[in-house]
């Protein structure tokens, strides 16, 4: 049986509320070896996360982003059921003192998502959704739908800095869509492409908790997601993946065949 994802999700917005509002634009930060950063936020919240998840199931291994890469690939190696989580997703925004981030967490279960959520503490919006009952906002079923828009006037969001040189040149020089916006948290871009929120997505290359609970949600939704090579964007691995979405079938159709052309 699967945990209960209802009360799953009101502790973790209690969490987040508790630990990440109070610091925002009231802490510091410092930079980690790989170059991002990393906040008393960031701590705090996967601390109590990771209490909470143990003392509730644990049975349930443990994986977030604060860990070493050696542990994180050896519970990828050898867990059945494994949490991975992203305590504050957007940690370069929070330490700016831009209201765009949000904690993310996923269940897998033998290589799979059966459980997510992502938690906006800034809007209160938490998105959920669990393997084949449909994907969730605040309580409302979300539903990806036909935007009525073509390609040419479609709003993408488009993280540049991972693309080949020859993609962010065509992007910059001969873009396809209308216009074009990043927000700096993969986790929130997930959830708003399942919202309807935007029309296209490309990000060159996602960490596992960056995706892993955005790939359930968007599904549920009924969204479309794929890597620049045609392949499905999860697997329960460290590898980073590449990112296109659409809500909208056809777009998606005409946003990767674009692509395609011009990597």
């Amino acid at each position: 049986m699967l945990p209960d994802l209802q009360t799953l999700a009101h502790t973790i917005r209690d969490i987040a509320r508790e630990e990440i509002l109070p610091r925002f634009e009231h802490v510091g930060f410092s930079v980690k070896q790989d170059g991002s950063l990393l906040t008393e936020a960031d701590l705090a919240t996967n601390q109590c996360i990771r209490e909470f998840l143990h003392t509730n199931w644990p049975e349930i291994a443990f994986l977030s982003e604060e860990m070493e890469p050696a542990e994180q690939d050896g519970l990828l190696r050898d867990a059945d059921a494994l949490w991975c989580l992203d305590p504050l997703d957007g940690t370069s925004n929070f330490a700016a003192g831009i209201p765009l981030f949000a904690v993310s967490l996923a269940l897998f279960r033998q290589g799979e998502v059966v459980l997510a959520l992502t938690y906006d503490p800034i809007r209160d919006e938490m998105f959920t959704a669990q393997q084949g009952q449909g994907a969730w906002l605040n309580g409302k079923r979300l539903q990806c739908q036909p935007s009525g828009f073509a390609l040419r006037n479609a709003v993408a969001i488009v993280d540049f800095k991972r693309l080949s040189p020859q993609l962010k040149q065509a992007l910059m020089l001969n873009s396809p869509y209308g216009s074009q916006r990043n927000l700096g948290s993969c986790a929130l871009e997930w959830v708003w492409m399942a919202a309807n929120r935007g029309q296209l997505y490309l990000h060159g290359g996602m960490k596992l908790w960056d995706l892993a609970a955005g790939t359930l949600i968007l599904a549920e939704a009924g969204g479309y997601a794929s890597t620049l090579r045609g392949e499905s964007v999860f697997r329960a691995s460290m590898e980073p993946r590449s990112v296109v979405i659409s809500p909208d079938r056809e777009l998606f159709a005409a946003w990767f065949r674009y692509l395609q052309e011009n990597q």
